[in-house]
């Protein structure tokens, strides 16, 4: 089932399935999708659900209304499209169609592990690591001391518990996922669910982005010209590991990228 999903500066707000023939969208509350803002007219745009497409018209908006970017007056909804209406985006997912069809922005942007490019990003991630932590020293063992007291016996924690494992252990790095904000794939989205993703354009930008254990981190691997570095959130990144956090913006080969956590 196609679905709606309603934003502002990447926050999601709600969701909304197409199962009707007619969703409106407009501030005042006869609207299906209701969107109180005042660059929203009042009944801004109209999405017409006929079997398994869905069509998007303007209704003579004062602030019009966008789709991937572009001044629309009638578009058809391709799974991905995202809609601006005021300064909110309505993302378009149509599930059936990213089932059948494959993702043209992974085609595109996402370098296929066991190529020469994804070995040398590789072999880049490993190289900006951090040396592990040195092995502690170990401690001199104190002589027993007798005492009279009987010597208390505690049970082990079972295996797997905090005491057991140390305070830290067991906790889980959080998901995150990518979603491109600009250009013909903007609403696409990227889990990063591997330890290594390798992305760009060879020749013209290329960096990954590596899952550690203390986060997500992303690295320079190869440009089409000298000290052409990816950026995130405006600055160059260089050629050390980046770490980054929920809501950085990335500039990798053109395209801009949103990066979020959870």
């Amino acid at each position: 089932m196609a679905r709606l999903i309603l934003s502002l500066d990447g926050q999601v707000m709600a969701e909304y399935n197409m199962n009707k023939e007619r969703y409106t969208v407009g501030r005042l509350p006869d609207n299906d999708i209701r969107i109180d803002n005042p660059a929203v007219s009042g009944h801004h745009s109209l999405v017409i659900n006929i079997l398994n497409d869905s069509f998007l018209e303007d209704l003579n908006s004062t602030n019009g209304t966008y789709v991937n970017g572009k001044l629309i007056k009638k578009h058809a909804l391709q799974h991905g499209d995202v809609v601006t209406v005021g300064h909110h985006q309505l993302r378009f997912v149509d599930t059936q169609s990213s089932d059948s069809e494959p993702d043209e922005f992974e085609k595109t942007m996402v370098i296929t592990p066991g190529s020469a490019v994804a070995a040398i990003a590789a072999k880049k991630a490993a190289a900006s690591s951090p040396p592990p932590p040195p092995a502690p020293a170990p401690k001199a063992t104190p002589t027993p001391v007798s005492t009279s007291a009987p010597a208390v016996t505690r049970p082990m924690p079972p295996a797997g518990s905090t005491a057991a494992t140390g305070e830290h252990a067991g906790i889980a790095l959080p998901k995150a996922k990518l979603q491109v904000l600009s250009g013909a794939f903007a609403g696409r989205e990227l889990e990063l669910n591997k330890a290594l993703t390798t992305l760009g354009r060879p020749g013209v930008q290329v960096a990954a982005i590596t899952r550690r254990a203390d986060g997500y981190f992303i690295v320079h691997v190869d440009s089409g010209k000298p000290g052409d570095y990816p950026s995130v959130n405006g600055s160059a990144i260089g050629e050390q590991a980046r770490k980054l956090a929920d809501n950085d913006v990335i500039l990798l080969a053109g395209v801009k990228m949103g990066f979020f956590e959870g």
